[in-house]
């Protein structure tokens, strides 16, 4: 009998390959992933993350399982390969994430992000992305875009700070009207108090974000992480010398942005002036 991780029908995701594995090891060790956590100081959701391959182990972690379960180093071994993981379903893969944040950074250069984006908005800009999409591909992406937007709405969601770059409020997706909806939307979440937002204007220049949609992600009992946007596509990254390079590219362009109060003021009369005939 083989002590080497069993592939199976999974080979090609590392981490369900990973999270199989510590599974496999801790049930031969007759451990409960309660047990596991508590000589290893992960909580046993953490451990439940890792196995289900939703999570990653910090390199400390990985050395601890490794020594709790007698695996000669294999999960310190095997850790680099999870550094950087795609998704097929990169808008489901930033629901998930999200909805376990208790923090979100956000900056976007040029379109909304997809946790702010009004139905019309989204619809609009996946059809612009993708013209070769079907209808009813372009309806599940809008979907999810719209799921996410859904922990704005909860009462213990997470703090989110997102950054705007102007062209963000200046680029037309859908319509003048799309526009005026979709900044008055983003203007009244700000005044209402549930997410902080400022605009980086044109004449700050350039800066290290610009060009990208980053969203940064603070947890509980799991590591940092971010999720890089793009119209229809995404990265789920939580290599911390990563993570830790967008979160300064972030505070520099937080830092060249308006205030919070001018920000929304200048969102909402962008959005006048798209109502204007």
């Amino acid at each position: 009998m083989t002590d080497s991780p069993v592939l199976g029908d999974e080979q090609t995701d590392p981490r369900r390959v990973y999270g199989n594995e510590l599974k496999r090891r801790r049930e031969t060790a007759g451990l409960s992933q309660a047990e596991l956590g508590r000589r290893v100081v992960l909580s046993p959701s953490m451990i439940a993350h890792v196995e289900a391959g939703r999570r990653r182990p910090r390199l400390d972690d990985a050395k601890r399982l490794d020594q709790a379960l007698g695996t000669d180093g294999f999960f310190e071994r095997f850790l680099p390969t999870l550094i950087v993981h795609r998704y097929v379903d990169y808008f489901s893969a930033a629901a998930d994430a999200e909805t376990r944040a208790v923090a979100i950074s956000e900056f976007a250069a040029v379109f909304v992000p997809g946790i702010l984006q009004v139905e019309d908005y989204a619809r609009a800009a996946l059809e612009k992305a993708a013209p070769n999409f079907e209808a009813d591909e372009v309806d599940k992406h809008v979907v999810n875009r719209l799921v996410r937007s859904r922990i704005l709405s909860k009462p213990d969601g997470p703090v989110v700070w997102v950054v705007l770059g102007e062209a963000v409020l200046r680029t037309v997706v859908g319509s003048r009207r799309v526009m005026a909806v979709q900044l008055r939307h983003i203007a009244q979440l700000g005044r209402s108090g549930r997410l902080m937002v400022q605009v980086v204007p044109f004449a700050a220049g350039a800066h290290p974000a610009m060009g990208s949609m980053v969203s940064l992600m603070r947890f509980t009992e799991e590591p940092e992480a971010a999720y890089v946007e793009a119209l229809y596509t995404g990265s789920f990254v939580d290599d911390p010398a990563k993570v830790q390079g967008f979160k300064e590219a972030f505070d520099m362009a937080r830092a060249l942005g308006l205030p919070p109060g001018p920000s929304l003021d200048m969102i909402e009369q962008v959005a006048k002036e798209y109502d204007a005939p």
